[in-house]
């Protein structure tokens, strides 16, 4: 178990995209320093959607204009359709994600779009890049992030067969990152491992990553699931914080510190300075306004330094 795993750090944006607080651009720039002095190598650090619905994510130019670019990391920034991405094309984003949703219902509360027209606009914006020449060229790399997964708010249960069937369609696009979100954090580690294997059969050759929210206190114990499976890329929020605005109860994801303590202990490698995590996570709770919920920043490492 000495592989490394590797964790991308989406405290900056699903962490605080549902909390009450709206922090000021300068200080999500410090919280996206204060994370890479952690040791986050990929940070999902922005997201381009109309403060209108989300003021939290705010000044995402803002944010990206105070961060240079820097060899060896990567920022992402996440999009909800075309004109999202054409604002994250005007930035110094590393990478760009697009949000799309495994059912209609949360895709047309999210985003106003069907399953079926959020492929034809993954489809607009991948043929828009080729047009462009920007996959030989150093236009921003490009992901799409599948919620509901493992349940939606909307529409309840969500098949085996229906996930495999969208993950087939993106990776027919070419899109080579496809990461299974569980956003009302519905999962449980069976229904991980079959929907992570129907997944892999239906797109070979894309890597998969993962993104658990511990809503119903299965986060870890999914993410161990995805690892047994075979992912090596998962998403994770310091301190715990996190959850949707346009998904009724849910709440934070997996914490960035409790996922590499559990991970180091077993012997898997992840690059990040777990204390550095764990003060980070304290530091964020104190600027939204309440203690971060993740099990680490409450009781520290062990054993202890």
């Amino acid at each position: 178990m000495s592989r490394f795993i590797q964790i991308v750090e989406v405290g900056p944006r699903d962490g605080l995209q549902n909390e009450k607080a709206v922090l000021d651009p300068a200080v999500r720039v410090d919280f996206v320093r204060r994370l890479q002095a952690a040791g986050a190598r990929r940070i999902e650090a922005v997201s381009f959607v109309h403060p209108k619905y989300v003021p939290q994510m705010a000044g995402a130019e803002a944010v990206m204009a105070d961060l240079a670019p820097e060899q060896g990391r990567s920022r992402i920034g996440l999009v909800l359709n075309g004109k999202g991405y054409d604002r994250a094309l005007g930035t110094a984003v590393d990478e760009v994600n697009v949000a799309m949703s495994a059912t209609d219902g949360f895709g047309l509360k999210n985003q106003g779009l069907s399953v079926d027209q959020q492929v034809q606009m993954l489809a607009d914006i991948v043929a828009g890049r080729a047009n462009a020449g920007a996959e030989t060229g150093g236009a921003p790399q490009l992901s799409a992030t599948l919620s509901c997964v493992w349940g939606c708010p909307f529409d309840g249960e969500v098949g085996v067969d229906q996930v495999a069937d969208l993950v087939g369609r993106i990776a027919e696009l070419g899109v080579q990152e496809i990461a299974l979100a569980d956003t009302i954090g519905a999962g449980d580690p069976w229904a991980v491992t079959q929907k992570v294997r129907a997944a892999k059969a239906a797109a070979p050759d894309a890597s998969l990553r993962l993104h658990f929210h511990d809503t119903r206190n299965t986060g870890l114990a999914n993410a161990y699931a995805g690892i047994e499976a075979g992912v090596t890329v998962l998403d994770a929020s310091v301190g715990g914080i996190g959850g949707c605005p346009f998904a009724p109860g849910a709440t934070g994801n997996i914490a960035t510190e409790d996922l590499v303590y559990m991970l180091e202990r077993a012997g898997f490698q992840t690059g990040y300075d777990l204390d550095a995590l764990i003060e980070t996570a304290r530091w964020i709770g104190d600027k939204i306004g309440r203690p971060a919920p993740s099990a680490l920043s409450r009781a520290g490492g062990w054993p202890r330094g």
